[in-house]
């Protein structure tokens, strides 16, 4: 039986990239990986998502070009299935990147499903497929999958193809004439974004009363806005009480509705990947279906640790990248932990939403003393020069006890872009005095973080 230093289960975002550090640093590290590496994120997430998402930026662009001063007599249009198919071609370069640096780090790569079968003296000891290995340390970063509530008639139509996830929506090559998001949050906003902006007729039922979840409320009412002006009606305070072939079924204030559809996202949420995989057999703490860690990414067992989905914290990728370097900086002997509270998210809708830290709402949820400012983009001389629609907004938070920014909400144009200078700038704990002394570029519309620090 071959032995480990690290076995990695799970090649995706925390999978690839903390097997990718642990060789680097002289481990010798096996990951082992059930579909394809990449995980979600690469195949069926972040970055495919977004060649959707880019080709309807590229389409709404054109059927505006006369705002601009440029001529397009005839109405552009989306050929969906060469978009399918750039979206792969951007997956398979991506995913053989990711393989190459495994290898340059001297990772050993197995696909197969992984079990772990035990604990002895010398260490765990994994089975992959008809192979079994020892090692001396786990990281386990198996992920999340899409939540599959017990909706009447969903699995039967998920069977069917009607109903979608992430997975399945992102390999349609036909544009669907209705189409219905089950779910206002992430995923569900972006695709219906991108189906509005190719030529569907998209509603979004949410049964919460607003959408994008815990994004501040002013950025997703201006999100909300702008999603209806293309054609998106929302339901929201809605919930779905059954599938059927033809559309969903849902109740609005105790009366029950319908509402037609060809093809159907369910996109309500993810649950980490923990059954199967044999962490009964060495006692590792679950919570709510989730790995249990600490700050250093360890688990109650020793030498056993979690990175990404799989413990239930911050689904992002980009979280995953950072708790896969903690484990394995931890494992290393170099003291290294996770904040949680600098982690910015971004949805890729048109226009963009960024965000970092506390909202107003959670700040004073927390008893903090807060002074906010809410200023138009307008600010920003490169957002009127590239834009026609001007209500993108940036809303600071800032701690009055220690001067300081705990929390940035920004959409409109580059957004995301620019949001890591806000999340240094909170991680930094940087005095707002000190942050008006920053030379920002000009013009750019970044520079709204200045503006907006100076309204203080």
């Amino acid at each position: 039986m071959d032995t480990f230093d690290l076995i990695v289960i799970g090649g995706g975002p925390a999978g690839y990239l903390g097997a990718e550090r642990a060789g680097h640093a002289g481990l010798k590290t096996l990951v082992i990986e059930k579909r394809e590496f990449g995980g979600v994120c690469l195949n069926e997430g972040c970055v495919p998502s977004k060649t959707f998402l880019n080709s309807a930026k590229v389409a709404d662009y054109c059927n505006h070009a006369a705002s601009y001063g440029v001529k397009n007599d005839a109405k552009a249009t989306v050929d969906q299935k060469f978009v399918v198919e750039r979206k792969n071609g951007v997956v398979k370069m991506l995913v053989s990147g990711v393989k190459a640096g495994l290898k340059k780090n001297k990772v050993t790569m197995k696909n197969a499903e992984a079990y772990i079968e035990g604990k002895t003296d010398g260490g765990f000891i994994v089975k992959a497929g008809e192979e079994k290995f020892l090692a001396k340390r786990l990281l386990i970063a198996t992920g999340s999958s899409a939540v599959v509530p017990p909706i009447p008639g969903l699995k039967e139509n998920l069977e069917k193809g009607v109903v979608l996830t992430n997975r399945e929506v992102l390999d349609l090559t036909e544009i669907p004439k209705d189409f219905v998001v089950i779910g206002g949050g992430v995923i569900g906003l972006e695709m219906a974004s991108y189906f509005s902006s190719v030529g569907s007729k998209v509603t979004v039922v949410e049964m919460l009363d607003k959408i994008a979840g815990p994004t501040e409320k002013e950025i997703s009412t201006i999100l909300q806005k702008r999603l209806e002006k293309k054609g998106v009606t929302f339901n929201l305070g809605c919930k779905v009480t059954g599938i059927e072939e033809d559309g969903v079924i849902f109740e609005r204030n105790g009366k029950s509705e319908k509402v037609k559809a060809d093809k159907i996202l369910l996109s309500i949420g993810r649950r980490a990947v923990t059954q199967g995989i044999g962490l009964e057999n060495i006692g590792v703490n679950l919570e709510r279906g989730a790995i249990v860690s600490d700050d250093k990414m360890m688990t109650n067992v020793a030498n056993v640790y979690c990175a990404g989905d799989v413990n239930g914290k911050v689904m992002l990728a980009h979280t995953a990248y950072r708790e896969a370097e903690v484990a394995v900086n931890n494992m290393l002997g170099k003291r290294d932990r996770m904040r949680y509270n600098v982690i910015p998210s971004v949805i890729y809708t048109n226009p963009e939403v960024a965000s970092v830290g506390e909202t107003e709402e959670s700040a004073k949820a927390k008893g903090l003393k807060v002074k906010t400012v809410s200023i138009p983009l307008t600010y920003s001389g490169r957002y009127i020069a590239e834009n026609t629609e001007l209500d993108g907004i940036c809303k600071i938070v800032v701690n009055e006890s220690t001067n300081t920014l705990i929390g940035a909400h920004i959409i409109g144009t580059y957004a995301g872009e620019f949001i890591v200078a806000v999340s240094a700038m909170i991680d930094l704990e940087v005095d707002i005095e000190n942050i008006k002394k920053l030379v920002f570029p000009h013009p750019t519309v970044c520079e709204i973080v200045r503006e907006a620090v100076w309204q203080i």
